[in-house]
């Protein structure tokens, strides 16, 4: 292997060898500049710059993990989020573009139903790296932000993003709503990205995700609706009205989700909204 490349050599090599092995190509580029720490145009810039040994070694064996299944953002320790960077580890599930989009319907439906400006109490379940909670209390500062998470190394993630950000958010260790429910505390609003895959489905997945991201975010029971069915118990104890729910959900889940959700609440409007790519990704409730 090369020990001492060229920048724009070591942008070839990786983009040539990672599409041999069905890898984002750009992967390359998003490794090489968190090791050189630039930006994409400064990098750019840099094409004909020689790369230090160190680096060029770092890189090639980061690329080759790549190949082999570990995220680049595990690399990196760090995912872009809603515009801020959230630092990621094993413990958490790396944050979607599609989640942005849940906390874009969120932010609509909370002027909606919330007309008149008042302290709203808003709850994020199963927080991870505190994506959803951090950005909702940023983006809508008036907001009492509480996030919970069932094992203590991804809330240690999310405190740390949450300190990062400078984002006021109380964090709580907990089996879904079961701390809430044992203290009386209600809600106006809950949003929530749970585990929602059908442990079936894990045969044909790439192994960046089943290898690495934790198991616990990812799968729900036989037809992934496990989660769902038990937030529907706990729900009705802690949901204030008026009141917004908002789930991900993953392509295809749509109807099932909404009708277990109207079944919960059978005064509520429960609507389905598609994502970016026209795919069923989120359910909302308004109550």
């Amino acid at each position: 292997m090369i020990k001492s490349f060229k920048v724009y050599e070591a942008l070839n090599w990786a983009s040539s060898f990672l599409m041999e092995h069905n890898r984002d190509r750009n992967a390359g580029e998003i490794l090489l500049q968190h090791y050189l720490g630039v930006n994409r145009s400064q990098l750019l810039a840099r094409l004909h710059d020689e790369l230090p040994e160190q680096i060029s070694s770092t890189f090639i064996q980061s690329v080759e993990k790549h190949v082999k299944g570990t995220p680049v953002q595990y690399m990196t320790g760090s995912e872009e989020f809603y515009g801020r960077t959230f630092t990621v580890n094993e413990e958490v599930l790396i944050p979607r573009p599609e989640t942005e989009e849940l906390i874009e319907h969120a932010l609509l439906k909370i002027k909606k139903l919330f007309p008149v400006e008042r302290p709203l109490e808003l709850v994020d379940i199963g927080t991870g790296s505190g994506a959803i909670a951090i950005t909702m209390k940023l983006e809508c500062p008036k907001l009492l932000v509480t996030a919970t998470d069932i094992a203590n190394p991804s809330l240690e993630v999310a405190k740390a993003n949450g300190k990062a950000l400078a984002a006021e958010v109380e964090w709580v260790q907990g089996d879904l709503l079961k701390p809430f429910i044992a203290k009386g505390q209600t809600f106006d609003i809950l949003l929530s990205n749970p585990p929602y895959i059908p442990i079936a489905d894990k045969a044909t997945m790439s192994v960046v995700v089943t290898e690495h991201e934790p198991h616990r975010a990812l799968f729900a029971g036989e037809d992934g609706l496990e989660f769902y069915r038990r937030f529907m118990e706990e729900l009705p104890l802690v949901m204030k009205k008026p009141g917004l729910i908002g789930f991900e959900f993953g392509a295809g889940q749509g109807s099932a989700v909404a009708e277990i959700l109207q079944k919960a609440f059978p005064e509520a409007v429960v609507s389905v909204e598609y994502d970016i790519n026209g795919k069923d990704r989120m359910v909302f409730a308004e109550l």
